[in-house]
C-alpha cells in the first residue's frame, strides 16, 4: 500500500512539469509563408495571444505582416458588415535582403511564442515573437548572423468610418484608429499602437539595422479606450519607457503565466495526434480569452480585416458559448471569467425585447451580441439594402432585429453559467448571474403553454428561420414549430438548473413548486419510428415543414438541447431514452460520403457532436478513429481545425471529447474513464469535476491503477465504482483506511479534503 501512495504522490507533484513539457512537445511547425492570411474567418498562420491582444504573424522574409487584433475594439454599430470587431492596425517589417529567403517558423505553445528563421545567401535573420502575457504589448526579437537593414512601418486600416492619424514622439513612432460621431454607432473605440527599438537606432524612416552579436528588441504596445482613458497617452509612454530591465520583467511575468496555466491540470492518453490538437486548442483559447477583458468574438482576437464574418461577434445560438465548454472540465474556468457580462449588460434591452414583442415577463434576446450592450443583429436599416441581401424589402421583421424565430438566445447562454457553477459550486458567481438566469425563468414561466397534461412550446424553432435569396416571401410558411427537441432541452436545463441554484443560495423558495412542476410535467422528447423499424429523435414534434418531422435521430442542434450544454439527457438520467440516442450516433456512418464526415461537422458542430457521442456512450475507440479522420480533413499547419460556420469553438472540440472519455460527471456521478478503452494506458491529473472536484487518476495494463479526488466545497460524492464488482479503500492522511463496495460510492467529503481510492483486494 505504500508502495502505492508513494506512487500515486510522484506522479501527481510532476503533473506540472509534465503539462508544460507535453505543451513544448507539440509545436506546430511551418516551412512556408501563410496562404490563407489575410481572411475574413480563421487565419492559417502562427499565431500568439493574451487573450485580450492578438498577433497573426502573416506575410513573406522580404515583407513580414503583422496584425494586430484585440478583443475590445469594436465599431459598436448594429448591423454587419459594418459593425463588430475591427483590425486596429499591424507592423510590416520590410528586408528587400531577405526577399525570396528560406521560411521556418514554430508555433510554440508552451510559452504562447513564435520563433522563425529566414536565410538566404548565408544570411540568417531569427525572430522571437510573443504577446506578453500580462502586460498590453508584442516583443520582438532579434538575432543575426550578417547586419541586416529593416524597415518598420506601423499601419492602421483606412475605412469602415474609421478615422487615422500617425506621428512620433522622440523614439517612438504611434498610429491610431477611432470609430466615433457615426450615427446610429452606439460607444466610441479608440486605439493607440506604439512602437520603439531597444538595442539599435531607429531612423525617421523606421529603418533599423540588425548586427550580429547583439540582440535588438522591437516592442508594440497596444491600448484603447477600454483599457484606460488615456489609451493614447498610454501607449506612447509604455512603449518610450521600455528598457532592457523592463523587457526582462515583463519576459518573466509571461513565463510565470504560461507555467501557471499549463500546471492547472494534465492529460497523457498515448496518441501523439490527439494530443497534439488537445494542447494546441487549450493554448489557442488561452490565447483568445482572459479574466478582466472583453469577450472573445467567433474569431478571438485573431483578426486580420474589418467585417469578419458574422462581424466577428458573440453569436448566442451556439457559437459564443462553444468555445469556453472544454474550459471547465480542463480546470481553467478562469478564461471564462469574461463570459457573463455581454449577457448581463445586455439585461435591460433583452427585457425590453420580451414586454413589447412578445408580452411576456423576462428576457427575449435577438441571435447577435456585442460587448457593452450592443446589438450587432438589426436587419439592414434600408429597404433597398434589405432586398439586396435577403429577397425582400421588409426590413422591420421582429420591428428590426434578427431572432430568425428563435426564443430560445438567451436560455442558451445560461447553460455556461450552469456549467460553471455546477463545477464550482461559488456561491459569489451564482448571485452575480442569477439576475440573469431568473429573467429566464420569467420569460419560460410566461411563454410556456400548459395543453392536456404538460407544457408544450409553440412557435421556438429547431432551426434559423429567416429571408434569403431563394425563399424571398416564402420564409414565413416555415414558422410553426411546435416542441422543438432543442428548446425542451434548453428549457428543461433552465428550470433543473433553477432550482439547484435558488436551493444553494437561499433564493426564491417559494417558486420552486413551480419549477419542480414545469420540469416534471415539460413534454417529452419527440421520438419516431425510421423506415427499418427503429425509434429515433425527431427534431420537432409537429411543424409546417414536414422534413423536420421525420424521425432523423440526434444530431448537432438537437444535441445543444439534450446533451450538451443542455445536459439533461444520458446514461444515468434515463438509460431508456440513452439508448434511442446511442442508436442514432451509432447510424452517423450512414450519411457518410468519405472519411471526416462522421456527426456531418463539415460546417458547424465538431466541438458538439464527438463530446456529444462519447457522453451517450458510443464506442472510444470508433469516436477517436473518426475524430482523426476529420482533423485529417480540414485543419491549418497552427492546430485549428477549421469548420465552414464558426471559428474558436472549433478549439473546444478535442479538450473536450478527450475530458469526457476520461472522465464525466455533468449526471451528477462522477465517472472515470466512462468511455475509455481501458487496453489504452492513460492519466490525467487535475480535471475538474461538477460537485467542485478535482479528480486524478490513471488505467495501466486494463486496470485503473487509483482515483485521487480534492474536494473544494466539501460537498458530498457520488463515484461510480472504477472497480466493478470489487470492494474500494479509501485513504486519507492521518486516518484510518474505510473500506467501499458497491455499483455506486457514496462519499463524504469536507471543503479541501483530499483523498485516495484504490482496489481493495
Amino acid at each position: 500500500m505504500k508502495i502505492k501512495l508513494l506512487f500515486a504522490c510522484l506522479l501527481l507533484a510532476g503533473a506540472a512539469a509534465a503539462q508544460h513539457d507535453y505543451a513544448a512537445r507539440y509545436t506546430s511547425v511551418f516551412t512556408a509563408p501563410p496562404k490563407r492570411t489575410p481572411t475574413s474567418k480563421v487565419p492559417d498562420a502562427p499565431l500568439s495571444g493574451n487573450g485580450d491582444i492578438g498577433l497573426t504573424f502573416g506575410g513573406t522574409p522580404g515583407h513580414l505582416r503583422l496584425y494586430l487584433g484585440k478583443n475590445d475594439f469594436w465599431r459598436a454599430y448594429p448591423v454587419y458588415p459594418g459593425g463588430g470587431i475591427a483590425l486596429p492596425g499591424g507592423l510590416d517589417i520590410l528586408s528587400p535582403e531577405m526577399g525570396d529567403a528560406d521560411y521556418y517558423a514554430e508555433q510554440r505553445p508552451q510559452h504562447a511564442g513564435i520563433f522563425s528563421r529566414f536565410e538566404k545567401n548565408g544570411r540568417k535573420v531569427e525572430m522571437n515573437t510573443w504577446v506578453a502575457a500580462v502586460n498590453n504589448c508584442v516583443v520582438i526579437e532579434y538575432r543575426v548572423n550578417k547586419p541586416v537593414t529593416l524597415q518598420l512601418k506601423l499601419w492602421t486600416p483606412e475605412g469602415n468610418t474609421g478615422v487615422t492619424a500617425a506621428g512620433s514622439e522622440g523614439k517612438v513612432k504611434w498610429v491610431t484608429r477611432s470609430f466615433e460621431n457615426t450615427p446610429l454607432l452606439e460607444w466610441p473605440s479608440h486605439v493607440a499602437i506604439a512602437l520603439a527599438v531597444q538595442g539599435a537606432g531607429i531612423s525617421a524612416d523606421g529603418k533599423v539595422t540588425l548586427q550580429p552579436g547583439k540582440k535588438t528588441t522591437v516592442t508594440v504596445t497596444l491600448f484603447t479606450n477600454h483599457d484606460r482613458p488615456d489609451w493614447k497617452t498610454a501607449a506612447i509612454r509604455d512603449a518610450a519607457g521600455m528598457s532592457d530591465k523592463k523587457l526582462a520583467k515583463i519576459s518573466k511575468d509571461h513565463l510565470a503565466w504560461w507555467k501557471r496555466f499549463w500546471e492547472r491540470s494534465h492529460v497523457e492518453i498515448g496518441d501523439s495526434v490527439l494530443e497534439r490538437y488537445y494542447y494546441n486548442s487549450l493554448y489557442l483559447f488561452a490565447a483568445s480569452s482572459r479574466p478582466g477583458k472583453f469577450a472573445p468574438g467567433i474569431w478571438g482576437p485573431f483578426i486580420t480585416k474589418d467585417s469578419t464574418a458574422w462581424g466577428g461577434d458573440y453569436h448566442l445560438n451556439y457559437n459564443y458559448q462553444a468555445p469556453y465548454w472544454a474550459s471547465f472540465s480542463s480546470n481553467h474556468t478562469e478564461l471564462a471569467d469574461n463570459y457573463d457580462q455581454p449577457l448581463l449588460d445586455y439585461l435591460d434591452r433583452g427585457r425590453v425585447h420580451a414586454k413589447y414583442l412578445l408580452n411576456k415577463r423576462g428576457v427575449y434576446y435577438p441571435v447577435g451580441l456585442g460587448p457593452k450592450g450592443l446589438c450587432t443583429t438589426r436587419w439592414p436599416l434600408t429597404p433597398e439594402e434589405m432586398l439586396a441581401r435577403y429577397g425582400t424589402t421588409d426590413n422591420k421583421i421582429d420591428s428590426g432585429y434578427k431572432f430568425l424565430g428563435q426564443k430560445i438566445n438567451a436560455v442558451f447562454g445560461a447553460a455556461n453559467m450552469f456549467m460553471r457553477f455546477y463545477s464550482t459550486y461559488d456561491a459569489d458567481y451564482a448571485k452575480k448571474v442569477y439576475p440573469f438566469l431568473l429573467a429566464n425563468a420569467d420569460f419560460w414561466e410566461d411563454y410556456l403553454k400548459w395543453e392536456n397534461g404538460r407544457y408544450v412550446i409553440e412557435m421556438d424553432h429547431f432551426n434559423e428561420v429567416m429571408p434569403n435569396l431563394r425563399n424571398k416571401g416564402q420564409w414565413k410558411q416555415m414558422l410553426g414549430d411546435y416542441n422543438s427537441s432543442l428548446s425542451l432541452g434548453l428549457v428543461k436545463m433552465l428550470f433543473k438548473g433553477m432550482l439547484e441554484v435558488s436551493r444553494y443560495t437561499g433564493q426564491d423558495s417559494a417558486r420552486r413548486e413551480k419549477w419542480q412542476h414545469i420540469l416534471t410535467h415539460l413534454s417529452a422528447f419527440p421520438t419516431g419510428q425510421t423506415q427499418d423499424g427503429r425509434v429515433a429523435l425527431k427534431n420537432v414534434e409537429k411543424s409546417p415543414v414536414a422534413g423536420q418531422m421525420q424521425p432523423r435521430g440526434l444530431a448537432r442542434v438537437s444535441i445543444h438541447g439534450l446533451i450538451l450544454p443542455g445536459e439533461v439527457c444520458g446514461p444515468v438520467t434515463d438509460s431508456a431514452f440513452n439508448a434511442i440516442l446511442l442508436s442514432d450516433v451509432a447510424h452517423w456512418k450512414d450519411r457518410m460520403q468519405s472519411p471526416g464526415e462522421w456527426g456531418n461537422t463539415l460546417g458547424n458542430g465538431l466541438e458538439t457532436s464527438f463530446p456529444g457521442a462519447v457522453r451517450v456512450g458510443y464506442d472510444g475507440d470508433e469516436i477517436i478513429r473518426q475524430l482523426k479522420d476529420r482533423i485529417q480533413l480540414q485543419t491549418f499547419p497552427n492546430g485549428w481545425i477549421t469548420q465552414a460556420g464558426g471559428g474558436i469553438e472549433t478549439l473546444a472540440a478535442v479538450p473536450l471529447t478527450i475530458n469526457e472519455m476520461l472522465l464525466q460527471s455533468y449526471e451528477g456521478r462522477v465517472r472515470v474513464f466512462p468511455n475509455w478503452n481501458r487496453q489504452r494506458d492513460a492519466h490525467f491529473d487535475s480535471l475538474r469535476a461538477y460537485g467542485a472536484f478535482l479528480v486524478s487518476s490513471a488505467v495501466k495494463n486494463g486496470g485503473v491503477q487509483y482515483v485521487k479526488i480534492l474536494s473544494e466545497k466539501g460537498r458530498d460524492c457520488e463515484l461510480e465504482n472504477p472497480w466493478p464488482g470489487r470492494k474500494v479503500k479509501l485513504v486519507r492522511k492521518n486516518t484510518a483506511p474505510v473500506m467501499f463496495s458497491g455499483k455506486v460510492l457514496h462519499i463524504s467529503t469536507k471543503e479541501n479534503d483530499v483523498f485516495e481510492l484504490y482496489a481493495a483486494d
